[in-house]
């Protein structure tokens, strides 16, 4: 799971990778492929996937963690309907990551999560395995 060069942009839907740098922005390509488009660092915020983290009780983790965790339980706890509601997501949430935060992590996390899972599975994000772990 490499997720080093994923990113999502502010102000545009899905996720992006990182192409190149340029002075005033960044260069990128969705991950679904398609053409590159130039995001002006002025306009837009760039968060890596890979600094992005989960509150829990204690502290916080890693997002790769979460995505690992929704892996192995696919089987067991399949993905719940984004529109099933704040009870629905929180209960799924509850068996991917038992001691998260349910005071800082809101709904809209939570689908947030789901729908760059569901994106990085389909590209083969997930399933491909990092040199450094």
């Amino acid at each position: 799971m490499n997720l080093s060069n994923v990113l999502a942009v502010s102000g545009l839907p899905g996720l992006y990778e990182l192409a190149s740098n340029r002075p005033n922005g960044l260069l990128v390509t969705p991950i679904e492929g398609g053409k590159s488009k130039f995001c002006s660092s002025r306009k837009h915020q760039f968060t890596p996937l890979e600094t992005v983290a989960i509150y829990t009780w204690s502290d916080t983790t890693e997002l790769k963690n979460v995505f690992k965790s929704m892996t192995e339980k696919i089987q067991e706890v399949p993905l719940p309907d984004l529109k099933g509601g704040k009870e629905v997501l929180n209960a799924y949430f509850e068996q991917i990551l038992p001691e998260f935060d349910r005071e800082r992590v809101y709904p809209n996390d939570i689908k947030k999560v789901i729908k760059w899972y569901v994106a990085l599975e389909a590209q083969g994000y997930l399933s491909a395995t990092d040199e450094e772990e």
